[in-house]
């Protein structure tokens, strides 16, 4: 691994940050200052960074988070605070977000070190299900169930969605199962459905469920088993 890379996963600095510190000779490895990001680095180098020896992380990391409202699925900002504000150094810095919700959104998201894992989860060749409480400012109409089976063609696209389940809960409330990732897509179907989404909640991805005992902004590792749903195919 690159030092830059390393620094700025352990640290919390970005990588411009990372430069700046080695070119104030803030980082020794194997007890010699180093001053290039580029330099390859393992777990069996000691590094220190202002005189703090850092740990290596293993690789293997699987979460459950509950991500409230307001809050961005990316390591960069872009106006809103990030999810990742909730996890302490290093690990804030191992973990990208296998699928992300828009800042408005809440629920379920899977974070993870793991690239294969999470290419599991987000390739579209798998087909891996999402399922959303869908809050919506007019009442359910009872074709809303036909045409997400049949698909739904968004606005600016040529193919309609896949194949989704819809289960109607009351007059405004569904639940929504999808197959896909596609940009706002929730939010565009019930547009196109001639309706609004004033809540959207993930609480489903393949067989895991949303923890009930975990409450907004906080999160768990996933056991073995919950790992493994996705190490199939």
């Amino acid at each position: 691994m690159r030092l830059d890379k390393f620094l700025a996963e352990n640290t919390g600095l970005t990588r411009s940050q990372a430069t700046k510190a080695l070119r104030r000779s803030a980082v020794v490895i194997n007890g010699k200052i180093e001053k290039s990001g580029a330099t390859q680095v393992s777990d069996t180098d000691e590094i220190y960074f202002d005189g703090e020896k850092l740990a290596w992380l293993d690789a293997g990391l699987y979460i459950m988070f509950n991500k409230p409202q307001g809050y961005i699925c990316s390591h960069e900002d872009g106006g809103y605070p990030t999810i990742y504000e909730f996890f302490d150094y290093p690990l804030a810095g191992k973990l990208h977000s296998a699928g992300r919700l828009d800042a408005d959104t809440t629920g379920l998201v899977l974070l993870t070190d793991d690239g294969k894992w999470s290419h599991r989860i987000t390739s579209p060749k798998h087909h891996c299900e999402k399922t959303y409480l869908v809050t919506l400012a007019d009442p359910v109409e009872n074709h809303y169930q036909q045409a997400c089976a049949e698909g739904i063609l968004l606005r600016g696209e040529k193919l309609p969605t896949k194949p989704a389940r819809l289960e109607i809960l009351d007059d405004y409330n569904v639940n929504l199962t999808i197959s896909e990732g596609r940009y706002h897509q929730v939010k565009r179907m019930f547009a196109a459905l001639g309706n609004k989404v004033v809540g959207l909640h993930r609480w489903k991805i393949g067989e895991i469920v949303l923890d009930e005992s975990l409450a907004e902004g906080e999160f768990r590792f996933l056991s073995a088993e919950e790992i493994n749903r996705f190490m199939q195919g």
